[in-house]
């Protein structure tokens, strides 16, 4: 079984330099296609109360914190406990290339259990660490989905089409982390003769089959990887929230968490690398229909993304480079 697995890396290599190339193209291209956001973001800073503007920044930089806690609560639990700093540079490209690539979130999984495996994690823990979050984050995510749906039924502001769109999320929510929990019970049974032919089927039956049984059956740990990713979706909340008061907006915090989680669902659900327009338009559309004056409600989007994707963007791109540099030596010496 072993040998299959072990040989992975050197014959995937091609394929992850293709795959980290995808990432930064895909960047590369939406800064230049919304050069114009950034430059409006420099006159909004005048804007801006400071202090606003500090706390917005530090609730983003909360969110690479609680990514790397759930991963380290999950590697304490296997004895293979590893530096929060170190988790946090990965938790930068992860979140940086679930935003590059329009794959329901999961664009970034390609890259953690690569970057886990460099810093010394076992490949079988790494890959627990990889379903345990992945289940953690879509439980979050469905649950505030649903939360967003009831706020927006309280302030009598529900459609049909949000509806339908939280439903299709629930779906996709529930696929995901299942289609892994299956894979895993699976274990290496035999497949059918049609995807046995597949090479990258057969791969994700190995990869998902060496994560730990005993990892993914602790609730105690899944309720507390969860609480972790929950922490994120409350930090970019907050961001948010932090842009329109800063604005001089006097909203309530439900406002900016329903805009916000609306925005995410129809990025989640949508093909655009980035999402680029998609986000924005949902986010101010949202914010319109919950009272919020169009300007006030584009500014603060715009600032909140420049925040949450084109800052990261210079970090994001520099440490997915020196995470392929390491593979290709490897791979070139071998």
């Amino acid at each position: 079984m072993s040998s299959r697995a072990d040989t992975v890396p050197a014959k995937g290599m091609g394929w992850r330099r293709w795959f980290f190339g995808l990432v930064l193209a895909g960047a590369l291209v939406g800064a230049v296609l919304h050069w114009g956001e950034i430059e409006r973001f420099g006159d909004l800073l005048k804007r801006v109360e400071p202090a606003w503007l500090l706390a917005a920044i530090l609730f983003q930089i909360s969110t690479y914190a609680s990514v790397a806690a759930g991963w380290s609560a999950v590697l304490r639990r296997a004895g293979t406990p590893r530096p929060l700093r170190r988790l946090m540079r990965i938790a930068v490209t992860k979140l940086f290339a679930d935003q590059a690539l329009p794959s329901a979130g999961m664009g970034g999984n390609v890259l953690l259990v690569d970057q886990l495996r460099a810093i010394g994690v076992a490949r079988g823990t790494a890959i627990a660490a990889l379903l345990v979050s992945m289940i953690g984050y879509y439980a979050a995510y469905a649950l505030f989905a649903l939360a967003m749906l009831v706020l927006l039924w309280l302030h009598d502001r529900a459609t049909p089409l949000m509806a339908g769109l939280v439903t299709m999320f629930l779906l996709v929510a529930i696929a995901i982390p299942g289609l892994a929990l299956w894979l895993r019970h699976r274990g290496s049974a035999p497949l059918p003769p049609r995807l046995e032919r597949i090479a990258v089927v057969r791969s994700l039956l190995d990869t998902v089959a060496a994560a730990p049984g005993d990892l993914l059956r602790d609730r105690a740990l899944l309720a507390r990887v969860a609480g972790f990713n929950a922490l994120i979706f409350v930090a970019d909340a907050a961001t948010l929230y932090a842009c329109l008061r800063g604005l001089g907006a006097t909203v309530p915090f439900g406002t900016a968490f329903i805009a916000l989680i609306m925005a995410s669902i129809v990025v989640t659900l949508g093909p655009v690398p980035l999402g680029l327009g998609s986000f924005e338009a949902t986010c101010i559309g949202t914010l319109r229909l919950l009272g919020i004056p169009f300007e006030t409600a584009v500014a603060a989007t715009i600032v909140l993304r420049v925040l949450t994707l084109w800052l990261p963007l210079i970090p994001g791109m520099a440490l997915i480079r020196s995470a392929v540099r390491p593979h290709a030596a490897k791979h070139h010496h071998g």
